[in-house]
């Protein structure tokens, strides 16, 4: 958020400092230097001297009263060549030069005319320049002038549009922390905002979109417990009469079907057992979090994994410590990675902990199965996605283990995403903050 209102102060200034430039070549070009009628004004006394008092002097006179300004001025008076005072002006200033028109030069403090065009005042003054140095010229006060008159105009420019910034910002940041709160699972949160406020319509946007996600979600989850909590009790009533049937059927293909069915049912109650969660997880807002050793729980975790002929295999370093967690969320996750293992290793799985930069804590899962194709390596955390698009209970699964263990991971603060195995398959790696 500070990012955009500090391009926005910088923009601002730029265009201000380009203003400035702007104005001043246009008037360079229009009217003339503005530094040089600074400095004209500045000399304007010894400019004065020159045309109103030496040059209305009658021909023989005019050398005398041009002594007389030198001996009681502190301004120095040199008669040059045409040519050295031509060498001495910009190729731009010699032709006003050559019409007899004073020439300022504010760099060096002086000024050139020619004594005249015609050589009336004494032999050979048509070909003499009359060049004054030392005025009493300042260009630096006259540059801090025009500097403080600039500053002067931008920060009467700043000064409102920083208030009116204020306000903006003070509204965008407040929406902010709305969303951040939205995100992070409060779906009650909204914007407190008064009509006045210039972002108003804005946040009343955002505070329907909030409203109609709400309702949208809570129905979602309440469908889903409602719907998971009611297939529960004809899945019970037909595991009671499955039970039944088996008990009293003397056909042995009878029995292969029955023995058929009633592994359906128990999928079909595992995945009854799976959207509970889920949905338990979905309307988690704070976890049940104490301190635990964390190689302690990565230890009960391989205890709890159904019997395997796959190899798995425990690095765990020493130092991992006490962590604070919900045992039961991060074992449901770990395991749920560990089986995911189990379902596609050729032979080995290695399960892995250390901790990492920052004090951060780095629990991997590794396979030497087929692996995972680098563009799907996101797709299966979705719910209900399968890499294995079988049906096949050995393979195929619900494709909710790998969702509910990264909701899971998120609810402790902590992150859990996929990539290729040193062993050759698929690793996946959960991090927990420090």
């Amino acid at each position: 958020m500070n990012r955009i209102f500090f391009r926005f102060f910088v923009l601002v200034m730029l265009s201000i400092t380009a203003a400035t430039f702007v104005i001043y070549f246009a008037f360079s070009r229009l009217f003339g230097d503005p530094l040089e009628d600074i400095a004209r004004r500045q000399a304007a006394a010894q400019i004065f001297l020159l045309e109103q008092y030496v040059d209305q002097a009658p021909a023989d006179e005019w050398l005398a009263r041009l002594n007389n300004v030198r001996v009681v001025s502190n301004v120095r008076y040199d008669l040059i060549p045409l040519a050295e005072a031509r060498t001495a002006l910009p190729a731009g200033r010699r032709a006003q030069l050559d019409r007899g028109e004073l020439v300022l030069d504010p760099a060096s403090r002086s000024f050139y005319r020619r004594v005249d065009l015609e050589g009336e005042r004494y032999i050979g003054s048509h070909e003499e320049v009359l060049r004054a140095q030392n005025l009493p010229v300042d260009i630096g006060q006259a540059l801090k002038m025009e500097a403080l008159r600039y500053v002067i105009v931008a920060v009467a420019l700043l000064v409102p549009i920083a208030l009116w910034s204020r306000s903006h910002w003070q509204g965008l940041q407040s929406l902010s922390r709305v969303a951040d709160e939205f995100g992070s699972g409060r779906l009650s949160a909204r914007s407190q905002m008064k009509p006045s406020a210039s972002i108003y319509p804005l946040a009343e946007r955002i505070n329907h979109m909030a409203d109609r996600i709400e309702d949208l979600l809570e129905a979602q989850k309440s469908l889903l417990h409602s719907v998971s909590h009611e297939l529960r009790t004809p899945i019970a009533r037909l595991e009671f009469g499955m039970e039944l049937l088996d008990a009293r059927a003397k056909d042995p293909d009878l029995s292969k079907r029955i023995a058929a069915m009633e592994g359906d049912l128990r999928e079909l109650n595992s995945l009854v057992n799976e959207l509970l969660d889920m949905s338990k997880l979905d309307s988690t807002r704070q976890l049940q979090a104490a301190p635990g050793a964390l190689a302690e729980l990565l230890h009960e975790c391989t205890g709890m994994l159904p019997p395997s002929p796959h190899a798995l295999d425990c690095a765990l370093a020493d130092d991992l410590g006490e962590f604070a967690m919900d045992r039961r969320l991060l074992a449901r996750a770990v395991c749920n990675l560990l089986r995911n293992a189990q379902k596609y290793a050729h032979g080995r799985i290695l399960l892995s902990a250390a901790r990492v930069d920052g004090g951060a804590v780095e629990i991997t899962v590794d396979d030497d199965g087929p692996g995972i194709p680098p563009d799907e390596r996101e797709k299966i955390f979705d719910s209900f996605y399968r890499l294995d698009r079988s049906r096949d209970r050995a393979t195929g699964g619900f494709g909710l283990g790998l969702s509910i263990a990264r909701k899971a991971v998120a609810l402790h603060g902590g992150s859990l995403h996929a990539e290729g195995s040193p062993l050759g398959g698929a690793r996946f790696v959960i991090t927990l903050p420090a």
